[in-house]
């Protein structure tokens, strides 16, 4: 009986009959696998690949350079683009040549190298007739030059020769001939009460204004522009017609009234549009 106790005793008390298991208990599960070791982080292999991939970098680095070289030497070193050929266009008075002989282009310079903004300073320093130059570059041998001359429609006599003035109120240049359908102008202002307040400056860019604004068919048949004071602008037409304009003011309006007068009074011999809305015609 003993041996049976001992045997009973050595049994686990989960196993005891009339004895239910643990609460939480539950049947053992496989045995954990011991936790595995991490494996080793895998390093690239140290050899020439970084080099390798600087060849073609080196390379096109290389080319590069030699291209800029190369471009370089084509546009400053090479005969192939350099000033061969220059032109003048736009003259009327002036000569293509006197322009050519003012801009004074180095021939056999690079084209690149040439400065256009000087060359167009040069012409029209050297030449006052000239009102506007453009300067292009013409590839891949020339330099194209484009120019404006100024225009007169005003004339100031001076001794023997003819003081040219444009719209601007610019004197240009002096001449010995008066160019045909320009009219000279008679300033004899010495003795109006405005003298003082409007100087031989200021009157004359009155008559400027007046001969500027004139349409194209009437300032033709202007021969004189005659100025007694601010608001005393008479003009001489051929014909020995005049008409008394008045001031500056609304020049372009008046011009619009003498051109209907011209046109519905042919005979007349003196106009009036110095109120361009009331204007008047008189003899014939």
């Amino acid at each position: 009986m003993a041996g049976a106790t001992t045997a009973h005793r050595g049994t686990p008390s989960s196993d005891r009959p009339g004895r239910s298991p643990r609460k939480g208990a539950g049947p053992a599960g496989p045995p954990k696998s011991p936790k595995s070791a991490k494996a080793p982080k895998k390093t690239a292999p140290r050899g020439p690949g970084k080099h390798l991939r600087r060849g073609p970098v080196l390379a096109s680095l290389a080319a590069a350079v030699l291209l800029a070289s190369g471009g370089t030497w084509v546009l400053y070193g090479s005969s192939w683009l350099r000033v061969e050929r220059v032109t003048a266009t736009g003259t009327e008075v002036l000569t293509p040549e006197q322009v050519l002989s003012a801009a004074a282009v180095p021939v056999g310079a690079p084209l690149v190298s040439v400065d256009t903004d000087e060359i167009e300073s040069r012409v029209r320093g050297r030449l006052p007739r000239i009102d506007s130059v453009d300067a292009v570059r013409a590839w891949p041998h020339g330099i194209g030059l484009k120019v404006t001359e100024r225009k007169p429609v005003l004339l100031i006599k001076k001794d023997a020769n003819f003081v040219e003035v444009d719209a601007s109120g610019v004197r240009f240049d002096t001449v010995p001939k008066a160019p045909a359908g320009v009219p000279v102008l008679e300033l004899n202002a010495a003795g109006s009460p405005s003298a003082r307040r409007f100087d031989e400056d200021r009157l004359l860019h009155e008559a400027v204004l007046v001969a500027g604004s004139l349409p194209a068919p009437i300032a033709k048949e202007t021969v004189q522009v005659k100025v007694g004071s601010y608001d005393s602008i008479v003009l001489e037409l051929t014909g020995g017609r005049s008409v008394r304009w008045g001031s500056g003011e609304q020049s372009d309006a008046k011009g619009r009234a003498l051109t209907a007068l011209l046109k519905a009074a042919p005979k007349a011999a003196h106009f009036d549009v110095s109120v361009p809305t009331a204007p008047a015609a008189a003899g014939s």
